[in-house]
């Protein structure tokens, strides 16, 4: 059974930081290349960054090119996101989404709500 297990989520200041975390089971996580989207009160669904199986390659939504950090750690089956210089704009919920070996994504996690307020 696929388990995304996200971590690290909370309240954050304006300008601060969050590292969010992603454990992975069931599947061969250095297989697929996988991402986080988030969903901000209100809105639809935002693609955040994807990474590529190896890690080799990383790709950012605009908004969070500069301040957000996407990496991986396959010896470990964990997903990161780190995220700087947070804005209020950053306040969703943020998911941890696996690739299929083709395009799109087909197992989420439950998701870490992202808070940025003062």
């Amino acid at each position: 059974e696929v388990q995304l297990v996200e971590s690290g989520g909370g309240l954050v200041q304006p300008g601060g930081s969050l590292r969010l975390s992603c454990a992975a089971s069931g599947f061969t996580f250095s297989d697929y290349a996988m991402s986080w989207v988030r969903q901000a009160p209100g809105k639809g669904l935002e693609w955040v960054s994807s990474i590529s199986s190896n890690g080799g390659s990383t790709y950012y939504a605009e908004s969070m090119k500069g301040r957000f950090t996407i990496s991986r750690d396959n010896a470990k089956n964990t997903l990161y996101l780190q995220m700087n210089s947070l804005k209020s704009e950053d306040t969703a919920v943020h998911y941890c989404v696996k690739g299929t070996s083709t395009v799109g994504y087909d197992y989420w996690g439950q998701g870490t709500q992202v808070t940025v307020s003062s």
